[in-house]
C-alpha cells in the first residue's frame, strides 16, 4: 500500500461520548495540511460502544482510516506500540481520543518535523487540570529528569510527533512495560518541544488516577535508570555507619552514666526505622525483580482480534 506523509496513531478506550466529535475536528484538519495521511485508532479493550463507532468512521473514511481491536484492555502504552508496529507514516503523531489535545495543533508538530527534527513532544500551554493533578506531575517530572536524564517538560501530553527511524527503533525493542516518549527522547538525535492549547475533556472522566501516576513514575525510573538502586545502596551505607557510631555512643554512656530503662524507647525507634528502611529496599528491588520477570515469560504484549483497513 501507499506510505502516507503522516500517520496518527490513537488509543481508544471507553471514549464513545468524545468519538464522534473527535472525526468532525480530526478530519478536516488533516485534510488542510495537504499531506497525505491515515489515521489508525487502537480500541484498547473498550467495554461501551467505541468499537462500534469506529467501525463506522472506518466505513466511513476506509481510504484514511484503520482500526485496530484488541480482545482485551492491554493499556495505553501497549495500544500505541501496536499503533506504531501497523503504521505506514513517516512521520507519526499520537494524539488523544478525549479532545484534550486539540486536533487543530497538529499543525505546530508537522512543521516542526520538518525543520529536521526526528522528535517533538509538546508542552501545554495551560494546562485544564485540578491544581492537585498539575503539581503532583511537575513534581514527578522534576524527580524523573534527575533520576533519569530524560529531558520531557511535560510527560503527561500524549500530542508527540516520531520520525520513522524512532519509530522503527521503537519497534526493535521487546520490553513489556516501557514509556514511550522517554524510549523515544533515547534514540533522537534532534529533539525539542512546541507549546500547544489544551482543553477540558470534552467527556467522561480521565484513566489516569493518582496511583496510576505513581506506577507510571515507578516504571520510568526503573526501566531507564539504575540510579535508584545506587541511592538505596548509599543511604544503606550512610544508615550503617550513623547506626554504629549511635550503638558506640550509647555503650559509652552506658560506662560512663549507668543503664537507663528510657534508653529503650530509642532504640524502638531506631530499630522501627530500620525495618521501615529494609522494607523500602525490599520494594525497590522488587520493581527491578518484577521487570524481569515481566519480561523472561515471554507473553504477548496484547491481543489483536481484528484490523479493519482498506486492502489495495
Amino acid at each position: 500500500m501507499p506510505t502516507p506523509a503522516l500517520s496518527i496513531v490513537i488509543p481508544v478506550f471507553n471514549e464513545e461520548a468524545t468519538l464522534t466529535t473527535l472525526f468532525a475536528r480530526l478530519y478536516p484538519a488533516l485534510d488542510e495540511l495537504g499531506e497525505t495521511y491515515e489515521v489508525v485508532f487502537i480500541n484498547d479493550g473498550s467495554r461501551d460502544r467505541s468499537a462500534a463507532i469506529l467501525r463506522e468512521q472506518y466505513e466511513a473514511r476506509p481510504d484514511v482510516t484503520r482500526v485496530i481491536l484488541f480482545s482485551a484492555n492491554a493499556g495505553q502504552h501497549m495500544a500505541i506500540m501496536a499503533g506504531f508496529e501497523h503504521c505506514r507514516g513517516e512521520i507519526v503523531l499520537t494524539l488523544d481520543a478525549d479532545l484534550q489535545n486539540p486536533p487543530e495543533e497538529i499543525h505546530k508538530l508537522v512543521a516542526k518535523m520538518r525543520e529536521g527534527h526526528d522528535y517533538v513532544g509538546s508542552i501545554r500551554r495551560k494546562r485544564q487540570d485540578s491544581l492537585f493533578r498539575t503539581w503532583a506531575s511537575k513534581a514527578m517530572n522534576r524527580l524523573r529528569e534527575k533520576i533519569t536524564r530524560i529531558k520531557i517538560t511535560d510527560q503527561g501530553n500524549m500530542l508527540r510527533a516520531y520520525s520513522r527511524s524512532v519509530v522503527n527503533a521503537i519497534n526493535s525493542c521487546k520490553e513489556v512495560a516501557t514509556f514511550i516518549p522517554a524510549l523515544a527522547y533515547t534514540f533522537a538525535r534532534s529533539p525539542t518541544e512546541v507549546v500547544v492549547e489544551h482543553e477540558e475533556r470534552a467527556a467522561g472522566e480521565s484513566k489516569y488516577s493518582l496511583y496510576s501516576l505513581i506506577r507510571l513514575n515507578f516504571d520510568l525510573m526503573t526501566g531507564f535508570s539504575l540510579v535508584p538502586l545506587q541511592w538505596f545502596s548509599m543511604l544503606g551505607i550512610v544508615v550503617s555507619l550513623g547506626s554504629g557510631a549511635l550503638f558506640v555512643l550509647l555503650m559509652v554512656r552506658r560506662l560512663i552514666l549507668g543503664p537507663e530503662a528510657e534508653g529503650l524507647f530509642t532504640l524502638f525507634a531506631l530499630m522501627f526505622f530500620l525495618i521501615g528502611l529494609a522494607l523500602f529496599g525490599i520494594g525497590l528491588l522488587g520493581e527491578y525483580i518484577g521487570r524481569i520477570y515481566q519480561q523472561v515469560r515471554h507473553r504477548p504484549r496484547y491481543l489483536i482480534e481484528a484490523i479493519l483497513e482498506k486492502q489495495e
